[in-house]
C-alpha cells in the first residue's frame, strides 16, 4: 500500500503541520539570529522546502531583512539590523498573546472561585 507523503509522516509520528508565511518568515529569521546559514542549512533548520526557502529568502532581501554573502563556493544568508528588529517585534507580540491569555484565564478563575467556595462552605445535605 502506497501511502501519502503526509500520511506515512504521521504514521512515523511527525505529523506535518502546515505554516502561515509569517511563520515561515520567522523560522528563516530566527535560524539566522544565530549565524549566516546557506538556503540547504536553512531548509533543514526550519523544516521547510528548499524551493519554499529561497521563494521567501527572495520576499525577505527585497524587504531588507535578509542580505546575502557570497563566498567563493557557495552563498550565504544573514540577518540584517533591520531583520533582528522585525524578528523581535514578532516575537514580542507572541509574548504579549501569550500573557494575555494568562491574564484572560485568571480572570475566568476570578469569577469561578466565589461559586466554589460558597459551594464549599453550605453544610452537606443528609
Amino acid at each position: 500500500m502506497i501511502l501519502s507523503g503526509t500520511t506515512q509522516h504521521a504514521q512515523n509520528g511527525c505529523a506535518e503541520v502546515r505554516r502561515s508565511k509569517l511563520e515561515t518568515y520567522e523560522a528563516i529569521l530566527e535560524a539566522l539570529m544565530k549565524k549566516p546559514l546557506d538556503a540547504d542549512r536553512i531548509a533543514y533548520e526550519t523544516g521547510l522546502d528548499c524551493a519554499l526557502v529561497n521563494q521567501r529568502l527572495s520576499f525577505l532581501m527585497e524587504n531588507g531583512l535578509v542580505e546575502e554573502r557570497f563566498l567563493p563556493k557557495k552563498t550565504l544568508y544573514a540577518i540584517t539590523e533591520r531583520g533582528v528588529s522585525v524578528f523581535k517585534t514578532l516575537n514580542f507580540s507572541k509574548y504579549l498573546e501569550k500573557v494575555s491569555h494568562a491574564l484572560s484565564a485568571i480572570d475566568d478563575a476570578i469569577h469561578v472561585l466565589p461559586a466554589i467556595s460558597k459551594d464549599n462552605d453550605e453544610p452537606p445535605e443528609e
